[in-house]
């Protein structure tokens, strides 16, 4: 019989898998909301708010030391009014006090432990504290507020102004064309932090940074820059040889705590893989690299095994700690071997799979534990033990399946099982991706159904988007995030299946975008929505990091669907967002690389593909599994009224048009020709 918890707190009612992991704290916690927000006027208290997520560990640490403490508890529910934030359900309130921590201290990061005043206005914060620490801190400012109150009310202020005026950006007064000669200083200053040895940029920790190699490859591709295409690819190879990646159940893990991508920080997160699948997909079309293959494969098959929902949502993430065989959780015990573990469970290859798997110095992390890193190719271990490449293969599928087979009996790591619309929609974009790189059809099948569940759980009657769903409830407004990454989605299943309806989906989901979260100032959006309670500050979110910016994904589709739908307007104010933003990124090119990606459509020639006439998949098809990331494709077998359609059905033919800026050439029947007529340069 289970014991009964001595602690209740309201976040027993919330549904998220975060918040629902502290209802048992002796801290007084509530969930964000008007009533706590109110209370906390009407009391004229403090407000105390802890972001974190589920797969956070050092949240996990910060809970057992802090907030499980009767002591500290105490030192909470008297001073303060206490608010749990799961960053991932509501990255709003996270971006808005992150920016606040950062400007404080010059830092940021999980846990995230912010004090404000009544209004909201933050006054003090930082990341992850020790219990003592954090106890003298809650103190000090608790005594401050009752015997000073002013001084933090001016403190207050100032902060605010600063954060807002961080917020400002002005729109670019520049009206000149972009040119190529504006990528040379840029990639002059990125190459310079290339780590050339292990991949990536210099340094630990390493995030894989997926929109970096999406811009950094097709540059290299469209310049013919064998050196910057070598480094990308070396990288790929070396992140998926690294730890970061699972040969044993696919998927990969967060980031990397060295310079060699070998030991992970082990939690697994949709929002990685989603973008990574679809990286490595793009790879595969260019190099035709089997083990880009395998790397794409494997990935989705963990996201079908251990991320997909019966319904065809698609999970969050998996947590980095999960139990060891004595019961203590320990981050990476699901995941991590012995030596004396491999022994016995592959006792007659072990010498080979020690090899391949450097389980030696090389490969161990701590405690003697080892995390499986590659370091040589199928060639050469082939060659240095004398079998074919074929037979190794067969050795590798047996290593994997005995490992999974022994992974079966330890405890797995937590699921968070919650699902956000906008990281659903990204995986769609992999699986689309994946489906038009090698034509399995459950990849289409799997985009498909995921599709139907944003539009049958995430969608509202009149069109507009929710965020997060679990246990079948559909709850908080989407934010821009929800609506640029889903449409971005529908676009992709428009140029894979070229089912009209995803289009129409793309028109309604931007004249919500226009109406709802448009600043007319910056000509940007704002990543809430104006019909939204308003926080401290608005935010408008620009810089790509491990996910694109959500103002940068929206440019892109602008220009997209203008090319397609022929609303050239869309496609000036895609142009129009990259110059409000053009001189912002020379200084951290890595952190605009998506907006860089977008640049490249203006400097470069671009290409509107219309295919008519029955059967035009068999040509389709060759398009989409070539590399051609300078193109858009429309495709019909009966009159359209598409822009890019219109007009251009022939019956009985099957026509190609290559057209640039809706002007099209003579239409061909050949996809050789047609490929011809496209110029990367």
């Amino acid at each position: 019989m289970m014991k009964e918890p001595k602690y209740t707190n309201d976040l027993i009612n919330e549904s998220s898998p975060y918040l629902l992991q502290h209802a048992h704290n002796p801290v007084n916690w509530q969930a964000w909301n008007d009533a706590s927000l109110d209370l906390a006027k009407e009391n004229n208290k403090l407000l105390l708010i802890s972001v974190g997520y589920s797969a956070c560990h050092w949240c996990h640490v910060m809970e057992h030391e802090s907030f499980e403490d009767e002591e500290v508890a105490k030192v909470m529910n008297s001073n303060y009014i206490c608010i749990k934030v799961d960053r991932e359900e509501r990255p709003d309130i996270d971006q808005v006090y992150m920016n606040a921590v950062q400007v404080m201290t010059g830092m940021g990061g999980w846990p995230m432990n912010v004090v404000a005043l009544p209004d909201g206005r933050p006054v003090w914060g930082g990341t992850y504290f020790r219990k003592e620490q954090w106890k003298n801190a809650l103190q000090q400012i608790a005594h401050l507020y009752k015997t000073q109150p002013e001084k933090l009310e001016e403190y207050a202020s100032k902060l605010e102004s600063g954060l807002k005026q961080i917020q400002i950006i002005q729109p670019s007064s520049q009206e000149e064309d972009f040119q190529k000669d504006f990528f040379n200083p840029l990639l002059e200053k990125w190459n310079r932090s290339f780590d050339l040895q292990n991949g990536g940029n210099k340094g630990a920790p390493k995030f894989m940074m997926p929109n970096n190699y999406e811009f950094l490859i097709r540059y290299a591709f469209q310049n013919s820059d064998k050196k910057l295409m070598d480094h990308c690819l070396h990288t790929l190879n070396k992140i998926s040889w690294g730890g970061v990646f699972d040969p044993v159940e696919g998927g990969f893990s967060r980031y990397s705590v060295d310079e060699k991508w070998h030991v992970p920080h082990f939690e697994k997160m949709l929002y990685d893989n989603a973008q990574l699948v679809q990286l490595y997909s793009k790879a595969y079309k260019i190099t035709k690299n089997e083990w880009f293959r395998e790397v794409v494969e494997r990935t989705l098959d963990f996201i079908h095994s251990e991320m997909t929902d019966p319904s065809g949502a698609f999970y969050s993430a998996l947590d980095a700690d999960s139990e060891d065989e004595k019961g203590n959780k320990e981050e990476g015990a699901y995941y991590v071997w012995t030596k004396e573990e491999l022994k016995s469970i592959l006792p007659e290859d072990f010498e080979l799979f020690s090899d391949f798997y450097n389980i030696n110095n090389y490969g161990k992390w701590e405690a003697n534990k080892y995390v499986l890193i590659r370091t040589k190719t199928l060639n050469e271990i082939s060659t240095q033990f004398g079998i074919s490449e074929e037979e190794l293969n067969k050795k590798r599928e047996t290593w994997h399946n005995k490992l999974r087979a022994a992974r079966k009996k330890r405890k797995k790591p937590g699921l968070d099982d919650k699902s956000l619309t906008s990281w659903n929609a990204m995986m769609i974009t992999g699986y689309t991706e994946a489906y038009k790189t090698f034509q399995q059809k459950k990849h289409i099948e799997a985009a498909k159904k995921n599709a139907e569940f944003i539009l049958n759980e995430q969608s509202q009657e009149n069109g507009m988007l929710l965020h997060t769903y679990k246990n079948g409830k559909s709850t908080i407004n989407g934010y821009l995030e929800d609506y640029a990454f889903t449409i971005e989605a529908f676009l992709n299943l428009y140029e894979t299946t070229f089912e009209a309806e995803f289009l129409e989906r793309c028109v309604k989901l931007t004249e919500i975008v226009f109406e709802d979260f448009e600043d007319s100032e910056s000509g940007l959006f704002f990543f809430t929505s104006k019909k939204d309670r308003e926080l401290v500050t608005k935010t408008i979110e620009i810089s790509d990091n491990v996910i694109p910016a959500s103002n940068s994904v929206m440019a892109k589709n602008l220009f997209k669907l203008g090319k397609l739908i022929g609303k050239p307007e869309y496609v000036r104010k895609s142009k129009d967002m990259l110059q409000t933003l053009r001189e912002k990124i020379p200084e951290h090119p890595q952190y605009h690389s998506n907006w860089l990606e977008l640049m490249l459509n203006f400097t470069h020639p671009f290409y509107e593909i219309a295919v008519t006439g029955k059967n035009y998949s068999d040509i389709t098809y060759d398009f989409q599994s070539e590399f051609l990331p300078n193109t858009i494709i429309a495709a019909t077998d009966s009159p359209s009224d598409l822009s890019l359609l219109r007009d251009r059905f022939v019956k009985d033919k099957k026509l190609i048009y290559v057209c640039e800026d809706g002007s099209c050439q003579l239409p061909l029947s050949s996809k050789t020709e047609a490929i011809q007529q496209i110029s990367q340069v």
